[in-house]
């Protein structure tokens, strides 16, 4: 994108300030769950919050998905990362910002989880390269909700990797998502995966706050979550108190 963009990365923090196409570029995934083959948002770690690039022209012109290239992922990151996708699937389903053509995609990828999580199936990697595709497409024509913002601001101020912090995030979200995360703790005990537990103890008031700020500044995941009026529910303490318990 810079190489035909002329600035900084910084420059182009935020939505369709991309004006001049990039370079070809192919997307050669070697981990699924994440979506970044399909998606149009390139992620940055800035000096203040984490921010994205959120362009048509970001998406890829050729993905390659090869299942050969993710077998021999150890098993935690696979599951993490994995679990990226299936909570993709979970906040669009039972989001506001919901459509038939989101819902499709998003049923599917699901499904397909639940046989690469819980069925086990023989063919589990080419499944879990197409589940982290169709609930690409889900998000991109729906959203993602709580976990994913929660998540932005562990990631930001503790330097969690995403699949994992999503993870932690999810698992404290049973009153928002009561069948999904029941479902993901099935897939945890399946796989014997234990999350680490009080990442947020001992944490100075100041870091609370900037992972608050974070979290609570991405506006339309709230929305997707709990609708128009999410400020009046996901108010600055509730949201420090889910924090708290991550």
């Amino acid at each position: 994108l810079l190489l035909t963009n002329p600035g900084s990365a910084t420059d182009y923090q935020g939505r369709d300030l991309i004006t001049k196409p990039a370079i070809y570029k192919v997307g050669i995934p070697t981990l699924s769950g994440t979506r970044a083959e399909i998606s149009r948002t390139t992620v940055l770690t800035g000096p203040e919050k984490k921010l994205g690039i959120n362009s048509d022209y970001t998406l890829y012109d050729q993905i390659v998905l090869d299942p050969e290239l993710i077998k021999d992922v150890p098993k935690e990151q696979w599951f993490y990362t994995g679990m990226d996708c299936y909570i993709h699937d979970v906040e669009s389903l039972e989001g506001t910002y919901i459509n038939e053509f989101s819902r499709s995609y998003g049923e599917k990828s699901i499904d397909l989880c639940r046989q690469v999580f819980l069925d086990e199936h023989p063919d589990r990697d080419d499944k879990l390269m197409m589940a982290s595709y169709f609930g690409g497409m889900s998000i991109a024509y729906s959203q993602v909700g709580a976990c994913h913002a929660l998540s932005y601001g562990l990631s930001f101020v503790l330097g969690v990797h995403h699949g994992i912090g999503c993870c932690i995030a999810f698992d404290k979200l049973e009153e928002f998502y009561p069948h999904g995360v029941v479902e993901f703790r099935e897939m945890m005990d399946t796989h014997n995966i234990r999350l680490p537990q009080a990442l947020t103890a001992g944490l100075s008031e100041e870091e609370i706050d900037r992972m608050v700020n974070v979290s609570l500044g991405l506006a339309p995941l709230w929305e997707n979550c709990l609708g128009k009026d999410w400020q009046t529910i996901m108010t600055p303490d509730r949201a420090r108190q889910l924090l708290l318990k991550m």
